[in-house]
This record gives structure tokens, C-alpha cells and sequence, in this order.
């Protein structure tokens, strides 16, 4: 994200009405607002993949699930994220036509560049919404997501997917293949020359 200094404060109706026609989003913390970055072809993939898995998986439930363009509304702190991906099964956010404010889950796929602030201050944000019991981050640079899940103490618990593992997202009761999350992914040449050691198949000298 890129702070823009052309906004200095805005209140939370004066951020929402300039999003509503502005060409470039930005998310919102605490008056100041951060232009948001354009998005990767495995971002991208990653994200359209999982997307339709849980669309079809919520269907008839009463659960909503979107993507991108919908924001998450922190209110105790004063933020608006855009997450990856959000599910919300809760009556409330119906009333809401521009953000939800009560998701069950909420999903980031990260890269090099924004992974230390999706695990660190983000997700302590998150942490503030009452009804949110799994946060998941998913690796765009090898096959790999963590998920964390709010136990019946409140304490949240990781749960790392990776290889031919199956991606447990309990609060809706889904379960999916990496292989499909990961589906046309293209990795880098330095993630697959990684696999190939870990899996045995590399080339050995003889």
C-alpha cells in the first residue's frame, strides 16, 4: 500500500464516497487512506480459483462470499480493508451495500512484498472483528497456505496446508484440493528446483 498525501483526513462517509468513483481503490486506516496495488497473473489465478470452489460450496446456505471489490469494516479501529477473498453467513451484513462488518472468514493471498503486514498488523486488525473465526493466507510463490482458526477459548491455532494436502475451512464446512486452489499457477523456477529436491526427483550426480 501507498499512503497518498493528497488526502491527509478523510472521515469514514467522505472515504466511502470517494471510493465509490475512484479508478483506483484504496484501503482506509484511521483517516489516512493507501492506494492499493495492482495484482499479480498468480494473484489473480489463485484467487478466481478459490473463489469459484466457494461459490459453488455456499450456495443455498445463506452464506455471501466476494472478492476484491467488497470491503471488510473494522469499526472499533476505524479501517477498511479489501480482502482477497471474504465469506460472511451473517444477516447483518445485508445492510450494507459498500463493506461487511461481519465476516466468519477472510482470506489474503500474499507475496513478498505485503506478507510481513498480512501476518503481522493486519491480521491483529482482524483479530477485532468478533465474528471472524478463520483468517487464511495463501503463498502466490509456492503451494502452501497457513489458515488460523479461532478456537472455542478464543486463541487462535495454525493450521499449515501444503503438497497434495486437502484446505479445511471449517466455519463453512469446506473442504478442497491445493491442487485445484493452485490450478494454471505458473511458480518460480526457484520454488519447483525446491520441490524437486524435497520430493526426491531433482537430478543427482552419479
Amino acid at each position: 500500500m501507498t499512503f497518498n498525501k493528497a488526502h491527509p483526513y478523510l472521515s469514514p462517509e467522505e472515504y466511502l464516497e470517494s471510493e465509490k468513483n475512484s479508478p483506483i481503490k484504496h484501503e482506509y486506516i484511521q483517516g489516512k487512506i493507501y492506494a492499493m496495488a495492482g495484482a499479480s497473473d498468480a494473484h489473480v489465478t489463485i484467487t478466481a480459483n478459490l473463489l469459484a470452489m466457494l461459490r459453488n460450496h455456499i450456495r443455498g446456505s445463506g452464506c455471501r462470499v466476494y472478492f476484491a471489490d467488497m470491503k471488510a469494516r473494522i469499526e472499533s479501529l476505524n479501517i477498511f480493508y479489501y480482502p482477497d477473498i471474504m465469506v460472511t453467513c451473517d444477516s447483518r451484513d445485508v445492510n450494507f451495500e459498500y463493506f461487511k462488518c461481519y465476516p466468519c472468514l477472510i482470506i489474503e493471498v500474499i507475496s513478498s512484498s505485503t506478507e510481513a503486514f498480512d501476518r503481522g498488523d493486519k491480521f491483529i486488525d482482524y483479530q477485532e472483528l468478533e465474528t471472524l473465526e478463520e483468517y487464511v493466507l495463501i503463498s502466490q510463490n509456492r503451494q502452501r497456505i497457513d489458515c488460523f482458526r479461532r478456537n472455542t477459548e478464543g486463541r487462535w491455532e495454525l493450521y499449515s496446508y501444503r503438497g497434495n494436502q486437502e484446505l479445511e475451512l471449517t466455519c463453512v464446512n469446506f473442504s478442497g484440493s491445493l491442487a485445484a486452489v493452485y490450478e494454471d499457477v505458473s511458480f518460480p523456477e526457484s520454488f519447483i528446483a525446491l520441490r524437486e529436491r524435497e520430493q526426491g526427483t531433482g537430478n543427482r550426480e552419479q
